[in-house]
Formats: C-alpha cells, sequence, structure tokens
C-alpha cells in the first residue's frame, strides 16, 4: 500500500508542476504587442542581405564592386577576399576596406566609398507572393505583408512571425490595422513568417 500512495503523490506534484508551468508558459506564448518587440540596432547599421556598390579611387586601375553582405556578414572584394561588414556603418566599412587594402600593401593610397543600393526584409509562408521585399524605413509588417501581394485564404493573420537578431515575436496584423501602434517597423534583413491557420 505504501507505493501506490507515494505514487499518487508524485502524480500530484506532477499535476501542479504542468499546471503552473503552463500558467507561466501562456503568458509567454501569448502574441506580443508591438510595443513588446525591441527596437533593433540603428538602420545605418548594415546586415546581412544589403546590396552594396564599393567603388576604389585613386589606385592605378580604379573600380567599382557591387557585393552583397553574405549571412556570416562578409563581403568580398578584389585582392582582399572577405571582409566584415555586418553590424558596421558605411563610413566604418569604407574606414575598414581601405585600411585593409594598406595594410596588405595592396595599394599605397586608396579612396573607398560605399553606398547601399538595397536592403531588404523576407516574407514567407501564407502570402500571395512570397520572397524579398525591398526595405523603406515606413515599411511596417502589414505593409510588408500588403507587398507581397497579401494574405492567402488560409492565413493566421493574427499571429504573423517577426524574426530579428534570431528572436521571434508574434503580430497580430487584424488588431494592427485597425490600431497602426500594433503594427511595428521592419528593420533590413527582418523576415516574416506567416502560418497556416488550422481552420
Amino acid at each position: 500500500m505504501p507505493q501506490p500512495s507515494s505514487s499518487l503523490g508524485f502524480f500530484v506534484l506532477l499535476v501542479v508542476a504542468v499546471l503552473t508551468g503552463g500558467c507561466a508558459s501562456g503568458d509567454a506564448g501569448a502574441p506580443l504587442a508591438s510595443a513588446r518587440i525591441p527596437e533593433a540596432g540603428s538602420t545605418a547599421q548594415l546586415r546581412p542581405g544589403d546590396s552594396l556598390t564599393v567603388a576604389l579611387q585613386g589606385v592605378p586601375d580604379p573600380s567599382t564592386n557591387n557585393v552583397q553582405i553574405d549571412e556570416q556578414g562578409l563581403i568580398t572584394l578584389p585582392f582582399i577576399g572577405a571582409v566584415r561588414a555586418a553590424g558596421t556603418t558605411l563610413a566604418e566599412l569604407s574606414q575598414r576596406v581601405r585600411e585593409t587594402y594598406l595594410s596588405r600593401r595592396i595599394y599605397t593610397a586608396v579612396d573607398v566609398s560605399i553606398v547601399v543600393t538595397e536592403r531588404f526584409v523576407y516574407v514567407g509562408g501564407e502570402v500571395q507572393r512570397p520572397g524579398r521585399i525591398g526595405w523603406t524605413p515606413d515599411l511596417t509588417v502589414a505593409k510588408a505583408i500588403q507587398a507581397a501581394g497579401g494574405f492567402t485564404l488560409y492565413a493566421k493573420e493574427n499571429a504573423v512571425s517577426l524574426v530579428r537578431d534570431q528572436a521571434a515575436y508574434s503580430v497580430d496584423v487584424k488588431a494592427a490595422r485597425k490600431d497602426p501602434s500594433r503594427d511595428p517597423r521592419l528593420v533590413p534583413g527582418d523576415s516574416l513568417q506567416v502560418a497556416r491557420s488550422p481552420f
């Protein structure tokens, strides 16, 4: 008889643990208001996916190089290979490229100018035209969905996943349409995933 009562005690403890754990995770799993989505770093910072034009001047053979920051945050340039670009500003990257050319003695003097040509966010899942969307400073979650052709018939509109800096947040786009304060602005490199509704 002692064994069944200890098993019953263990079962009661397990149920209590599951219930209290469920209550705690219930809040964490609830859709987040846009105010709770942390602001990303300055949009001046370069991110993977950004397309750049790097001009080298003041050298025997001036060149203009169109590059894109890869998933590792790198760009590749003639003679010096990979240079870390993500997380820097244009001014910082220009200085880094210049110093790399000079320190490796490829050039004795070089002027570097860099401009951003394209920046993107990514929209996937239950939208009409999934893929890359050109980023603009006023781009929000709802506007990005609209630029992707809008939701499909089966989209889960009240729980769109916004992935930023390797963390995911839920955005209720239905509510955001009525209350623009709940429609967070996007930054380059953000990714939206629209799940399929079970109904």
